[in-house]
């Protein structure tokens, strides 16, 4: 069988199984399988796969057929750049969340820059690339010689606190999840991405779990924004496979902001700000949730498909 063969056939039998963008997920399962790029597949269709790259193609598109995410059969996907592990343990990052993560850092390095240009002390940054880890009180300040600091709260497979680790190097990192399961995950995967060193890990439920003290410049966040009756309407890559907890924001999908609009301002700095992405149809609500806690928010962004997806906020 040929490589244009072998992707006509599984197109028609994912199609079959209702799984979207099936030509898609078949070229990407076949450039898995044969260790390509996708696009040169197209250079190739005329080539005769093996016995054994067919059979190995043919288990996968199975298990494509049964709604197993494509990003749980390859093991990982991108975000911002970076290779990701996923599996049942942890959301797979999506595409929104990119610019989660992009004005997260665009805002650490923007307050990096400010302290550096307004002084109060006289220490020395470390070197960016020095590849050391930061002290854990590093950043409880502001001026020269102090490194901006975030909290991912709830960082699931450690994609947003990696992308920020990596793209603002000077900043000092807070990863926090409840469950140790994805915790694992997000270390290995900071550790695949070199910035492991740059990220410390703290598992518990919210903010108690920080050591004493603790204060950010940034908290950014991708809670569980699903109301609890509409999980069972969710696509099954979705339902069945992404974690609960990672999904579900109770009666009315709110319940993780109500937490964060009540609790997070002891844990942000002075001029600190807080970043949330959110679901369709609740930037009022969750607007109101932060005012009525003196919140003054400061945006409300769009993401790709021009809908309201992130919100950013700081105290009065």
């Amino acid at each position: 069988m040929t490589v244009l063969e072998i992707i006509q056939r599984s197109t028609e039998f994912l199609e079959k199984k209702g799984v979207e963008s099936a030509r898609l997920q078949s070229e990407l399962l076949l450039a898995h399988v044969l260790k390509l790029p996708r696009m040169k597949l197209y250079l190739n269709f005329e080539k005769q796969l093996s016995v054994a790259e067919t059979d190995a193609m043919r288990e996968l598109v199975k298990r494509r057929a049964t709604r197993e995410p494509l990003q749980h059969i390859t093991g990982s996907t991108s975000f911002c750049g970076f290779e990701i592990t996923v599996n049942r343990h942890v959301l797979v990052p999506r595409p929104e969340t990119e610019l989660l993560a992009e004005a997260g850092w665009k805002f650490l390095r923007e307050h990096r820059t400010s302290n550096i240009e307004h002084p109060t002390s006289n220490e020395t940054l470390p070197h960016p690339a020095s590849g050391h880890p930061l002290p854990i009180g590093w950043g409880e300040g502001r001026g020269e010689g102090h490194a901006p600091s975030a909290l991912d709260f709830g960082t699931g497979s450690g994609c947003i606190a990696i992308a920020l680790a990596a793209k603002c190097p000077a900043a000092r990192i807070t990863a926090l999840d409840v469950s140790a399961d994805a915790l694992s995950i997000a270390q290995a995967n900071a550790t695949k991405n070199g910035v492991v060193e740059r990220i410390q890990f703290c598992c518990g439920d919210g903010f108690a779990a920080l050591p004493a003290g603790a204060q950010f410049d940034l908290i950014a966040s991708n809670p569980p924004y699903i109301p609890s009756a509409e999980i069972a309407t969710l696509q099954p890559e979705v339902r069945d496979f992404d974690p609960r907890g990672a999904l579900d924001g109770g009666s009315d999908g709110l319940g993780f902001y109500r937490r964060l609009a009540v609790e997070a301002a002891p844990y942000l700095k002075p001029h600190g700000k807080i970043m949330l992405e959110f679901g369709d149809g609740q930037a009022a609500a969750i607007e109101k949730i932060f005012a009525a806690q003196m919140w003054i928010v400061e945006a409300v962004r769009d993401d790709y498909s021009q809908r309201q997806r992130i919100l950013i906020a700081r105290r009065e």
